[in-house]
């Protein structure tokens, strides 16, 4: 079994594998390269699958499982609002004519990796690519219990711990030596890892049983 976890940074992704006691970390700069890569299963930390509203019940229940911290879920994404627009100012002032909630910052900013692996995901559907959340990942780890942000040094020990635990041997290294000059930071190799474990023990899913699939036929199911 070959596991790929992937997460966007600033220059593109941090890409993690697991095969067997393996681990290895790469830093592609486009979803490209996992075309390029022999593995069984991946899974990525960006929605899969879009509705025309930017509701989706996998959000919902995610920010459900993760509370009180749902707002680590970043919901609303919607294809015709980065197809349409470029700015937030104008796509916002389009959901509200719509009757649509607004889109917020932080995810109008991941508009690009969003479309990135959109186009991706219809373009290799052959591919086993899941849509993965490392705090579900954290969550389930940490036996159930929240963690602290992981915008905090105590939150991001305690993710460094679990990884540890986890076999991430060479971890500390990639948190220093190999995510240098990469435009990767530290939380986006320890959700990479977290991700990873998802791609690789895919067991549980939001929501469970039958997979919702929007208008592309992409599924709307979050791994963890």
């Amino acid at each position: 079994m070959i596991a790929i976890g992937l997460d966007g940074c600033r220059n593109g992704w941090v890409a993690v594998t697991i095969d067997g006691d393996r681990r290895d970390i790469a830093f592609p700069a486009n979803m490209s390269w996992l075309a390029s890569q022999r593995f069984d299963r991946a899974a990525i930390d960006i929605p899969i699958g879009m509705t025309v509203d930017g509701d989706r019940l996998c959000d919902r229940l995610a920010r459900a499982k993760l509370s009180p911290h749902g707002s680590r879920v970043f919901s609303g994404a919607r294809r015709w609002l980065w197809e349409e627009f470029r700015d937030s100012a104008s796509a916002n002032d389009e959901a509200l004519r719509r009757s649509q909630t607004r889109v917020s910052l932080q995810l109008w900013h991941i508009g690009a990796k969003i479309m990135e692996v959109d186009a991706f995901a219809r373009n290799h559907r052959h591919l086993d690519l899941r849509e993965s959340h490392p705090e579900l990942v954290f969550l389930r780890l940490n036996a159930g219990t929240p963690l602290p942000s992981k915008h905090t040094d105590a939150g991001l020990a305690l993710r460094r711990q679990l990884l540890l635990d986890n076999g991430f041997t060479d971890l500390d290294a990639w948190l220093s030596i190999q995510r240098r000059r990469t435009g990767a930071k530290r939380d986006d190799v320890l959700d990479a890892c977290a991700v990873a474990l998802a791609a690789r023990d895919a067991a549980s899913s939001l929501p469970d049983g039958d997979t919702i699939r929007d208008a592309c036929g992409l599924p709307m199911q979050i791994w963890f």
